[in-house]
């Protein structure tokens, strides 16, 4: 096949070399012809468009298709071996049978049922090496060069696009220093040993996530699961088509036992209603609840500890209406807050001005309200001598409201007994000044019947449990006012706090 006056003109040509379809489309530089075993030997060799791992392949003349010259080398190169990475191998592409050299000349050797031959693409920076194999050798590590070749293809393609992303990030008006060294050379830059690897021709195809995710049936892996946990015993973990569970902030997911939501009962409830999280609160009459009051105070939770706990919580309750930390800090010292207390001379009273002397404390502008009587309650004259030591402001007349808006009116006014007092001026007058103000209306303690309320509130606080309110309470909330579990079970409550960390929690009809 080589015969002697064609292996001198070889020596240094680039061609492509087709061994049929078990080996392959071979090309690179001839670098060796010897007629007497028939071989042909191509440096720094691609296959199948892909650099191979050695730097020299040998071919006999049996294994050869077909042999086609890509380019022959002129009068200018450095001798039969040129520089490999000079040459423009783009010229001559996949598909086109006897296409010309850069010379202008192509030989083309074609056997019978050839296919056509693949262009070589460019790389640069190789190194020589001394290492020979044969067409069969090299077809025993195909497997791992195969591998090992997307492997080197898939980093190279990374650090393409590191150097391209580098790029872009520079400023305009940076400048790029120079690098100092001959590229391959002991003074190469250490950027070039990471990054200097040109790459022009990155792969096409990109990894087939969604071929490659069919090939695992899910619903046939979640089945074999959920029949091996059945005969087994075990817990299921779910299949696919089951919904998962939403848990809130606040909640177990760990669940050692089934929740119990009604934990409270009581004698008889024409009410009932329920926390953030679910559990049942039922209402209580207003006997039972002022029973309830009366066996804790006969176990020392005295009248006065009542009012303190009361008015902690619905001071708590204010201020978070008023607009908490966003708003009572030392930044907002000149926006304090104002809240007018509507108080009456009653219990219920008390519990008002107990809410405004810790409101006090805590930077918010009181203005009480509570009308002129003879003789005053002990628990009111106690509450009124604690309030008159904070910075609040007292008065007895509609006239020394504010005329304009405040920002919270707390509603202490009416009383679960005393229905008379709704005919005294002084009540009437303060109920049109609220109404025409137009703040939001808290009611502490508010009584069952609608018509004793000449207020309508936005928001109500029960105490201890509520009563039966209505509309015109407003959103319910339910404060802990201290009772001891063992009080509830003797009025005949079987209770369990539903309060959790909390001192005041909202409730929702049911």
């Amino acid at each position: 096949m080589f015969r002697e006056n064609m292996a001198t003109d070889w020596l240094g040509s680039i061609v492509s070399i087709n061994c049929g379809d078990s080996l392959g489309v071979y090309q690179g530089r001839v670098s060796a012809v010897d007629q007497v075993s028939q071989t042909i030997s191509l440096t720094r060799p691609f296959h199948n468009g892909v650099k191979c791992l050695v730097p020299e392949v040998t071919f006999r003349a049996g294994d050869i298709t077909e042999l086609k010259i890509l380019e022959i080398p002129g009068p200018s190169d450095n001798g039969p071996y040129g520089d490999f990475q000079q040459t423009d191998l783009g010229i001559s592409g996949v598909g086109f049978p006897g296409s010309s050299s850069q010379n202008g000349t192509g030989k083309l050797l074609k056997k019978p049922g050839s296919s056509a031959p693949q262009s070589i693409p460019r790389r640069t920076d190789m190194k020589n090496q001394d290492v020979a194999t044969s067409p069969q050798q090299h077809q025993c590590s195909k497997s791992y060069m195969d591998r090992h070749m997307e492997t080197l293809n898939q980093s190279k393609v990374f650090r393409r696009r590191h150097n391209s992303w580098s790029s872009s990030s520079r400023h305009p008006n940076q400048v790029t220093p120079k690098k100092s060294g001959v590229k391959n050379g002991p003074m190469k830059n250490k950027d070039d040993e990471c990054f200097g690897d040109n790459i022009e021709e990155i792969p096409d195809t990109d990894f087939d996530f969604e071929g490659n995710l069919a090939l695992f049936d899910k619903a046939a892996v979640f089945e074999e699961i959920e029949t091996f946990e059945r005969k087994s015993g075990t817990r299921s973990r779910g299949t696919p088509n089951e919904r998962s569970s939403r848990y809130r902030h606040d909640e177990n997911i760990l669940e050692s036992e089934p929740i119990v939501y009604r934990r409270i009962t009581v004698p008889q409830a024409s009410k009932e209603f329920c926390t953030d999280s679910g559990l049942v609160v039922p209402s209580v009459s207003y006997e039972l609840h002022k029973k309830l009051l009366s066996v804790a105070e006969k176990h020392g939770l005295t009248l006065e500890r009542r009012l303190e706990m009361t008015g902690v919580c619905a001071s708590q309750m204010a201020l978070s209406l008023l607009g908490g930390p966003n708003r009572l800090n030392p930044k907002n010292i000149h926006q304090r807050p104002t809240v007018a207390l509507l108080c009456g001379p009653h219990v219920k009273g008390a519990q008002g001005i107990s809410c405004g002397r810790h409101l006090s404390n805590h930077d918010v502008h009181v203005i009480l309200f509570l009308p002129n009587f003879v003789k005053m309650l002990e628990s009111i004259t106690n509450e009124l001598m604690l309030f008159g030591k904070t910075q609040g402001q007292q008065v007895s007349s509609v006239k020394d409201l504010p005329d304009t808006p405040v920002d919270l009116v707390i509603n202490c006014l009416d009383c679960h007994e005393n229905a008379f007092l709704r005919d005294q001026p002084w009540y009437k007058a303060v109920v049109d000044w609220a109404n025409q103000n137009r703040a939001p209306v808290l009611s502490i303690d508010p009584p069952v019947s609608e018509a004793e309320q000449g207020i309508d509130a936005k928001w109500s606080l029960a105490l201890g449990l509520p009563l039966p309110l209505g509309e015109r309470a407003g959103r319910v909330y339910l404060c802990d006012i201290g009772i001891p579990q063992k009080v509830f079970q003797e009025v005949g409550i079987n209770y369990h706090s539903p309060f959790g960390c909390k001192f005041v929690i909202p409730l929702h009809s049911t």
